[in-house]
């Protein structure tokens, strides 16, 4: 049973089907193929990203998924010269990174990977069904099936509902999403509450979607311009081409709100550091009037810190974790924790849950890292800042500066930003030698960030490298 329909369920459903006889999913809502968002997904009006790893995972799992997308006119070039990244108001250089960024949509994309996972006989996905709740053994022990509940007619939750059903399930994967009751599920069984990293930013994100061709285009035949957030430049936007549109999210935090009427929304765009995004909507027609989603805080529930667990029940996806949707790395995640399931599947029984959320954990740990890093950054957000979080945003922007006139960085910091290279690549000793020379180069008066600090690089035995700081200033905060 996979509990939940969205990405990271379909692909659950996907691995699943080369081990277990039978998988249902199950959902709330009623899918279909317009290519308009799902009523349970309301994100989905707004900018997705697929980063080069879950591209990558996509087309394992679905071999010819790229090219049937670019068959249907989704826009699929280079990672590194098809997208302008700017940070501080710099511009990384372009350079060819080997990965591919696919700007579909998330209505398109999902609808796409529903597909195939359709065309599996041994899957069946049930719509319009409320999941009611976990079956446990009477010991608690192991989970055995779940509560469902059928929505008979009506749309969008409206209308009768059907008899409570038991359905018995050998293994239970919750992909519900960041609303997932599993922690409260739990609790209710005995277990103790799950542990939550908590980083709390406040984000709101108001898009509005352009017909094209545009009267002013910066964009080209190039996907998108990405004018990152930072403190110094708290306002940020993804001005992205898409099949049959252009969409610009424009992005605040900390109560800053992008405003849904047209005008104030312009304004808004035309208070961004980079004016390009202003200039090419300012004339340009709304397909209709803009829309906002607020997003709190990123949310990472500790599952594998339990002492116990029940057999029979797995987590994935955003009910495991779920990150500041700014920096595109949901539905990737999600495509990597499908990796980890296929690994832990096959031997005639169940996965081991705690080894599965182990692994998975590790798998979290990298992109958790660099989102929960970018947004401690900003003095107002509250989270937990570590030794390693600070000592991070104080390197991290001089990279991204010094990225701005050196190929290699910027193709080393895209990759690991797309999740295919790992995060210590940053820190390979040619790498923090390319961004102190760069520091030299530019001297003490171009500094990328506000942080007053002394940074101190240890190469160590067999090529190892550390970085040690000393930190003047709590404004640094990572």
């Amino acid at each position: 049973m996979v509990l939940g329909g969205s990405v990271a369920g379909l692909l659950a459903a996907r691995v699943l089907g080369g081990t277990y006889r039978e998988i249902t999913v199950v959902d709330r809502d009623r899918f279909s193929a317009n290519g308009r968002p799902r009523h349970a997904a309301p994100q989905g009006h707004h900018i997705h990203a697929l980063l080069g790893r879950g591209q990558q995972i996509l087309e394992e799992l679905f071999p010819g998924f790229t090219e049937e997308l670019i068959s249907m006119g989704v826009p699929v070039e280079d990672f590194g010269t098809s997208l302008s990244w700017y940070f501080g108001g710099r511009m990384m250089k372009r350079v060819e990174t080997g990965m591919l960024c696919v700007a579909a949509g998330r209505p398109l994309l999902e609808e796409r990977i529903r597909a195939r996972v359709q065309n599996l006989s041994n899957v069946k996905i049930r719509e319009r069904t409320d999941i009611l709740g976990l079956v446990a053994s009477a010991d608690r022990k192991q989970i055995t099936g779940v509560r469902i509940q059928r929505r008979v007619d009506g749309v969008d939750g409206a209308g009768s509902e059907g008899a409570e059903e038991v359905l018995d399930a050998d293994l239970v994967v919750d992909t519900t999403g960041r609303g997932s009751r599993l922690p409260r599920w739990l609790v209710e069984f005995g277990y103790p509450q799950v542990e939550e990293d908590q980083v709390k930013m406040d984000l709101s994100y108001t898009t509005c979607d352009f017909f094209g061709p545009l009267p002013v285009d910066p964009i080209g035949r190039d996907i998108a311009l990405l004018p990152v957030a930072t403190p110094d430049m708290p306002r940020g936007a993804i001005f992205a081409r898409l099949p049959d549109r252009y969409a610009v999210s424009l992005t605040g935090i900390l109560r800053d709100r992008p405003p849904t009427d047209h005008e104030g929304f312009l304004e808004y765009a035309r208070s961004l550091p980079l004016r390009e995004v202003f200039e090419a909507i300012r004339d340009a027609q709304p397909m209709g009037p803009p829309v906002t989603f607020r997003f709190p805080a990123s949310i990472r529930r500790r599952y594998e810190r339990l002492r116990h667990f029940p057999g029979g029940l797995l987590v994935m996806g955003d009910a495991a974790c779920v990150f500041n949707p700014v920096y595109g790395q949901g539905m990737t995640v999600s495509a990597i924790g499908a990796t980890v399931l296929r690994r832990h599947l096959g031997g005639g029984s169940p996965p081991d849950p705690r080894r599965y959320l182990r692994d998975l954990a590790r798998t979290i740990d990298a992109p958790w890292d660099m989102a929960a890093g970018a947004d401690l950054r900003f003095p107002g957000v509250q989270g937990r800042r570590t030794l390693k979080l600070r000592m991070g945003n104080s390197y991290i922007p001089r990279l991204q500066a010094a990225a701005a006139r050196d190929a290699v960085l910027s193709r080393t910091f895209l990759r690991v930003a797309a999740l295919v290279d790992p995060l210590q690549t940053l820190m390979r000793p040619r790498v923090i030698w390319r961004v102190l020379r760069d520091i030299a180069r530019r001297g003490a008066t171009e500094e990328p960030t506000a942080v007053s600090a002394t940074t101190t690089l240890t190469l160590g035995k067999n090529g190892g490298a550390t970085i040690e700081q000393s930190v003047d200033s709590g404004t640094c905060a990572m």
